[in-house]
């Protein structure tokens, strides 16, 4: 074949590495998004926080009502990058003011005899004061909350007990998990204590270490040290300060037959226990009253926070969109430096001043971007979703990436990206992005209902059931087509397990 040489038009999408940059920023979260942005004001210093706009900026300017579509040409005064600096004049008179006012304060004549402290008494105390203040302040927030091993250790070490039984109850407390089980045998504990202090515990017994266990198990909190739920509740009761009506049959239930109680085997209850319907009842409610999960009182729980990316509130009758100021600080170029950029310099200064000046130019635009893209979003969210935002999760729309990506005239992976972990702060609560976008069901006048408000109306047909008489899975099947609403049975059970409610049988109760 004779090789050749042609020319060919064509179109396509360059990831370069600004465009790569835009579509990292845009798929973070608020906090990693803080920690990227505090990234590049550390290694860039053609970068710097704008902390002027964000006294000047009122807060109108990046809002966007929903009945009004976004103009994507417009960026919010609160994210504007400005590359201008005001010059602020340093005050001449300030320093002497200050030398004038120390010079007063310190006497013309002091005695020989005199101390710092006489002398400056007020200034002294006004000082250490503060410092309390701040290190008590520091202390607070460095304390650590008391594990639930702490809480056990400390009752221990006020215990008397040989050594040995200190070291198997230690033992002991190191195998108890969060919620206050204990997830160790206690024969495996004794043969390990045999095979690794042979001289001790070579000659020790099981029975030594139950009763070990059983001192432990008289620990706070109660119920402490079990080995199963049963033992849990037995010393819980057995803990009592009076003994309840029914201690008997509500310890017999609890040794044996905690598993009729679980599969709701009321019928088979009181056939074992020997006794009749309310006197079942009063032993579930004497039950109710405990807790199966001592552990959990003490064990320490992790927060985890949410930052909002947007703000909606209702507005003189308009639901009106803004995004938080406060996710993110203004970014603006550093006029100081760039002003040292010369043009025909090529110099090893000059290059790297100039490369730094190009990043920051094209990380402040990817921000703004981001920005753009979340507020126009985010408006075409809730105009869609203005019933919801009314009247709850019942009138919830269907809706789906595609249909915002029409409206935006974005792709739906750009539309995926910037509503994965990014929240959204309503009146009813704070809500992911994806939180809005649901799968559809048809209804009977050829409509659609959204999957999120068929859960709503499934949840609020359950909670107002007869806890005698539970709605099974073909009933709420049936009462949502006589409302319109066609949905299988399978589909209904998939719900119900979403939202995490049992099925009819496990959810009966006695009146």
């Amino acid at each position: 074949m004779k090789q050749s040489l042609q020319l060919k038009m064509g179109q396509h999408l360059t990831m370069t590495p600004q465009l790569q940059q835009a579509i990292r920023l845009l798929q973070l979260s608020t906090l990693d998004l803080q920690q990227e942005i505090q990234s590049a004001l550390d290694s860039n210093p053609m970068l710097e926080t704008n902390e002027d706009s964000e006294d000047n900026a009122a807060p109108q300017d990046n809002s966007t009502q929903s009945e009004q579509p976004s103009n994507s040409d417009q960026t919010p005064s609160e994210y504007t990058a400005q590359t201008t600096q005001e010059s602020t004049q340093p005050d001449d008179q300030e320093p002497d003011s200050f030398d004038d006012k120390w010079n007063d304060d310190i006497p013309s004549e002091l005695s020989t005899d005199s101390s710092w402290d006489d002398t400056y008494q007020t200034s002294s105390n006004t000082s250490s004061t503060s410092n309390r203040d701040d290190d008590s302040f520091f202390e607070s927030n460095d304390s650590a909350e008391e594990s639930l091993q702490d809480h056990l250790l400390w009752q221990l070490n006020l215990t008397r007990m040989s050594a040995d039984d200190r070291l198997v109850a230690e033992a002991i407390i190191d195998a108890i998990d969060n919620e206050g089980y204990l997830r160790l045998n206690i024969e495996e504990l004794l043969e390990d204590f045999k095979r690794q202090e042979p001289e001790r515990f070579q000659e020790a017994e099981l029975e030594e270490f139950e009763a070990v266990l059983h001192r432990v198990q008289q620990f706070d909190p109660p119920g402490v040290a079990a080995r199963d739920l049963g033992e849990c509740l037995c010393i819980q009761l057995k803990q009592l300060p009076e003994p309840p009506p029914l201690l008997a049959q509500t310890l017999n239930l609890c040794q044996h037959y905690i598993h009729l109680l679980g599969n709701h085997d009321y019928k088979q209850l009181m056939r074992k226990l020997r006794i009749k319907e309310p006197q079942l009842q009063a032993i579930i409610e004497l039950i109710q009253t405990l807790n199966p999960q001592p552990g959990a009182m003490i064990s320490p729980s992790k927060a985890e926070y949410v930052i909002p990316d947007v703000f909606v509130e209702k507005l003189k009758g308009v639901w009106t969109v803004r995004l938080n100021s406060e996710a993110s600080p203004n970014l603006r170029i550093n006029t100081q430096y760039a002003d040292l950029i010369r043009r025909a310099d090529s110099s090893a200064d000059n290059t790297y001043l100039k490369n730094h000046l190009q990043e920051a130019r094209w990380f402040i635009k990817s921000l703004l971007s981001r920005n753009e893209t979340l507020l126009k979003v985010s408006s075409q969210i809730i105009e869609r979703q203005v019933d919801f935002l009314e009247h709850g999760e019942e009138a919830m729309k269907p809706m789906v990436l595609h249909d915002i990506a029409e409206a935006v005239e974005m792709h739906e992976s750009t539309i995926s990206r910037v509503t994965t972990q990014k929240f959204m702060h309503t009146p009813r609560g704070i809500f992911e992005l994806k939180y809005f976008f649901s799968s559809h069901v048809n209804t009977s006048d050829g409509g659609a209902a959204s999957s999120t408000a068929i859960r709503a109306v499934i949840k609020k047909l359950i909670a107002a059931e007869n806890p005698a008489k539970p709605l099974s899975d073909s009933k709420i099947a049936q009462l949502l087509d006589e409302e319109g609403i066609q949905v299988a049975r399978r589909t209904i059970a998939k719900y119900r397990e979403a939202m995490g409610i049992a099925p009819s049988n496990e959810r009966k109760r006695l009146v």
